[in-house]
């Protein structure tokens, strides 16, 4: 160990003439404390980028969720034809509403029915909708879906009356009776 302190002393003793002993300017410290601070305020930068990143992805997948919950619409028609889609799908839902709140034992039968036609041009609608993305918008395909529209209302509207004068008929019998 002697002869390991003896070899160091000796390695500093030859190095002894080579130290850099040079002053640095008075500057130097400021330099370097404002590099300094530099440096931290671009590490902040990016916890921020990230925290924004991280927010970015939730919102789109918390939209693709959404998204998916909601009935297809009309993807490749034109504002028109949007336009017209969603208004008489509102009345369609209003009078489908009505129908179904006047469902009691005497009308089930009707309404259930009823409700089995719908199914059956719902699933007409969306052949049409299919075809109108697949062919884009024609004058035939455009009159087909407003035929169904039509169509589904005006049923709606029959089922509708049929069960108001199926109760009409039933308290005419009640009364007839008492």
């Amino acid at each position: 160990m002697k002869n390991e302190n003896e070899k160091l002393d000796q390695l500093f003793e030859n190095l002894e003439n080579q130290w850099d002993i040079h002053e640095m300017d008075s500057q130097h410290s400021n330099r370097f404390s404002e590099k300094l601070a530099l440096k931290k305020r671009k590490k902040n930068f990016g916890y921020i980028y990230a925290i924004a990143a991280s927010v970015v992805v939730m919102l789109g997948i918390a939209l693709l969720y959404t998204n998916n919950d909601k009935p297809k619409e009309l993807k490749f028609a034109s504002k028109e034809t949007k336009q017209t889609d969603s208004i008489f799908t509102v009345l369609i839902e209003h009078q489908l509403e009505q129908v179904k709140a006047k469902k009691s034992p005497e009308n089930e039968k009707i309404i259930n029915d009823a409700l089995q036609q719908m199914k059956s041009l719902d699933s007409d609608y969306e052949k049409i909708k299919h075809e109108l993305e697949v062919n884009g918008e024609s004058k035939p395909i455009i009159y087909a879906m407003i035929s169904n529209l039509q169509t589904r209302i005006s049923f709606l509207q029959n089922v509708l009356k049929h069960i108001d004068e199926t109760e009409k008929l039933k308290n005419l019998n009640d009364e007839k009776t008492i």
